[in-house]
Parts: C-alpha cells; sequence; structure tokens
C-alpha cells in the first residue's frame, strides 16, 4: 500500500491560472472565482498531483503525508 497525502491550496495565495489542472485534472478544479480547490482533502500519491504543486507559478499547492503530516511539498528545509 502506497502513501496517502493531503493537498492544500491556499485560496488566499492562488492566481487561477489553472496550471493545476492541467498537470493533475483529476487532482484540482477551478471554481467559479477561477480559484483551485483539490478534488480531494486525501488523496493516493501521485506524481501528477506533485507536478502540479511545484509547477504553480505562486507556490500556493502544499502536500504532506495524511498519516502523520510529514511536508511532501515544499520538502522540510532543515
Amino acid at each position: 500500500m502506497g502513501d496517502r497525502w493531503h493537498v492544500e491550496v491556499d485560496r488566499g495565495v492562488c492566481i487561477g491560472s489553472g496550471m493545476c489542472v492541467n498537470h493533475a485534472p483529476d487532482g484540482f478544479a477551478l471554481d467559479t472565482a477561477r480559484q483551485s480547490r483539490p478534488t480531494a482533502a486525501d488523496t493516493d500519491a501521485d506524481e501528477r498531483i506533485l507536478a502540479a504543486a511545484e509547477g504553480c507559478p505562486v507556490e500556493a499547492i502544499t502536500i504532506a503525508l495524511a498519516d502523520g503530516g510529514e511536508p511532501v511539498f515544499p520538502p522540510d528545509e532543515e
């Protein structure tokens, strides 16, 4: 069984570019205000969702392990 991720979009930072939807159309959607939101708060680890977070022009997407909360993206800089 693989990792489960908790995905969040900071709607105060999101500019509605739609890059996340282009990278992971099953993982993100734009609402009527063109703000991104994850289609599910918790999801199986998915390279497309990681690519969406990495490609977000304003770094509005965060990913953490659903069990424990350790950061996946952005990585914890120690």
